[in-house]
């Protein structure tokens, strides 16, 4: 896994713990499990541009 280890992994979250604290760690974790799903969401959904007009502006071209 690009070249970090168990040991570079606990050493990485135990500066993680120290520098946010034990409370506000469910916070980031859910803020960036939000995130990852909100990414993955917007790269599955096809692009939608929308070109026809509306009704509203058709009904105000025939109207002189």
């Amino acid at each position: 896994m690009f070249g970090i280890g168990m040991p570079e992994l606990l050493i990485i979250l135990v500066i993680i713990l120290i520098i946010f604290g034990a409370g506000k760690l469910p916070e980031i974790g859910s803020a960036l499990g939000r995130g990852i799903k909100n990414f993955k969401k917007a790269t599955r959904e096809p692009n939608e541009i929308d070109v026809t007009p509306t009704a509203e502006k058709k009904t105000d071209e025939k109207k002189p």
